[in-house]
């Protein structure tokens, strides 16, 4: 697996990150979704290249323009319902991409204890594409990799990104030890040292979820 951290570069995503965890831009959601966003289309630039390309030639109202244009077939899976915003800064930048949507939650058994429930999924045939998978917050890992254990029912993908917005140490060494992980690409934008005792990050940002769309029951 391998690791790619984007904090660590001169990149105005940092902005976008500040923001999201600052508590008095938090009670703005609008604008917590926009960030989100906004790091969905970073992150999609920065993805891209490390896709396959080849040269197509464009017929212009004065010649032939010669170009290197992508040939990825992308399919862009989110984890419902936080990832929302950042799969749609995917979609502005991978716009004929196709999507796929899988429901991940918390089923907590005590108010520190839960396991990682897998509801629904909704995804088209993912045989020998490129799989972008989607949840703003890594924190245990458990959630990406129920997932991805649910899209790979779809078919055997080509080659398999992940992006989150912030992502724990623990949750990434999680994946790490994880066979099914070992060619995967994982992209964040922060990574935070820790878990508190309910697996959330530390220092995080709180429930993106909630920030994004309200708090539920």
């Amino acid at each position: 697996m391998t690791i790619i951290n984007l904090a660590e570069g001169r990149t105005i995503l940092n902005n976008f990150v500040e923001e999201l965890r600052h508590v008095e831009v938090q009670k703005d959601p609008l604008r917590f979704r926009r960030n989100l966003e906004r790091i969905g289309e970073i992150m999609a630039v920065e993805i891209s290249k490390k896709l396959s390309y080849q040269q197509k030639e464009t017929t212009t109202p004065l010649g032939i323009s010669k170009s290197m244009i992508m040939n990825d077939n992308l399919v862009i899976a989110t984890i419902l319902r936080a990832g929302l915003p950042m799969h749609h800064g995917f979609l502005n930048i991978f716009d004929r991409a196709e999507n796929a949507f899988v429901s991940a939650f918390r089923k907590y058994t005590d108010k520190e204890h839960f396991e990682i429930h897998v509801e629904y999924i909704s995804a088209p045939d993912i045989t020998d594409k490129t799989l972008v998978l989607i949840d703003p917050m890594l924190a245990t890992g458990a959630s990406f990799e129920l997932a991805l254990e649910a899209v790979l029912t779809k078919g055997k993908p080509a080659k398999i990104f992940m992006a989150c917005a912030i992502a724990s140490r623990e949750g990434l060494a999680k994946l790490s030890n994880n066979p099914a992980m070992r060619d995967v690409d994982v992209w964040c934008a922060a990574i935070d040292p820790e878990l508190n005792a309910k697996s959330y990050i530390i220092p995080g940002l709180g429930d993106a979820g909630d920030l994004a769309f309200g708090i539920k029951e």
